[in-house]
């Protein structure tokens, strides 16, 4: 099988790829990435020069570029997208036009060349769930709270209804939190990590009581994959770790795995707007296609601590440019 994986340059698009060549010697991959600012082709190095591999810088609404490419591969993995909140909440448009505008050129050329389209979105598009709440599923309305989450409602709703159209056979995948290795430091995990490596201080929102469910990203890779040849056409598949966490107790778990104490912690103003909780119930992902997660919370946080502290030229390369920018107008210089 030959997949076009949109994205693949960033996080979890570069984990799929590395999962997909390192366990399927019968796949291909060619990797669409504008590379934009989250997009890092170093996180894919090992895989320059082989032959299952190829990479093409453009952008998923080069519509002549997109076509072409679909022309020549048998299956598409839909990861580009814009992804950051805060990001969002400042430049909202840009969220449209890559997550659904470019979700919209996608699906068009897949329905001219008739080809299988697995979209990977988020449990962010079923809004917020209260402490008590039963946790999102397939059935699960959408009710999306920010420009991110919406944007991606949106896309979601368009590759649905190239289903119901035109009987283009999708499948769609909503996941909770990922964590893991070649993770932008703009997320909790990665920027807590790199910025105690730095001896900064860590922000966290409000008092941090916001609940994630955390899935450590190889097994998310894994769950795509399955769901691309083993799911159901036209169905939806919710990919949790069913590792709730308040944000605070995470920052809390990584302080201690690398050496420091509560004095690290910043806390800063809420963000406008902040879900209170996300939960996934994966029972039928679990039933239908037998996956489970590999890694436990406690097992992939020191993985992924470990990870950091051997590749710190993959995230200081960073972090020293519009990165440290951003991140000081976002929070302060708290050094």
């Amino acid at each position: 099988m030959k997949i076009l994986v949109t994205g693949g340059a960033g996080f979890i698009g570069a984990n799929y790829i590395h999962y997909v060549l390192s366990n399927h010697s019968d796949c291909e991959v060619v990797n669409l990435d504008l590379l934009t600012y989250a997009g890092n082709l170093s996180s894919l190095k090992q895989w320059e020069g082989d032959s299952r591999y190829q990479f093409v810088h453009g952008d998923i609404l080069d519509a002549k570029l997109v076509d072409t490419l679909m022309g020549q591969v048998d299956a598409v993995v839909h990861f580009a997208a814009e992804s950051h909140v805060d990001r969002s909440i400042t430049d909202p448009l840009s969220f449209v036009r890559t997550n659904v505008l470019g979700t919209g050129v996608l699906l068009d050329a897949a329905r001219k060349h008739k080809r299988r389209f697995h979209h990977v979105s988020t449990d962010e598009v079923f809004g917020s769930l209260a402490p008590s709440d039963p946790a999102f599923d397939e059935s699960t309305a959408y009710d999306p709270r920010s420009p991110y989450s919406a944007s991606k409602a949106g896309s979601d709703h368009l590759v649905r209804a190239y289903y119901h159209t035109y009987g283009l056979p999708i499948t769609i995948s909503n996941c909770s939190n990922n964590y893991g290795p070649y993770h932008f430091p703009e997320k909790l995990i990665p920027l807590a990590i790199t910025r105690l490596m730095e001896g900064k201080t860590v922000p966290v929102y409000g008092a941090g009581d916001q609940v994630r469910d955390w899935l450590y990203v190889v097994d998310h890779a894994r769950a795509i994959h399955l769901i691309l040849t083993t799911g159901t056409i036209g169905e939806t598949y919710c990919v949790g770790g069913e590792n709730e966490h308040q944000n605070i107790d995470v920052v809390r778990k990584l302080i201690a795995l690398l050496g420091h104490d509560e004095s690290a912690i910043h806390y800063v103003a809420d963000r406008p707007g902040h879900d209170t909780r996300y939960a996934i119930n994966p029972t039928k992902i679990q039933t239908q296609l037998g996956f489970k997660p590999s890694v436990t919370f406690d097992q992939g946080l020191a993985q992924t601590v470990q990870w950091y502290k051997d590749n710190e030229d993959w995230w200081r390369g960073i972090i020293s440019g519009d990165y440290t920018k951003y991140y000081d107008q976002q929070y302060g210089k708290h050094e």
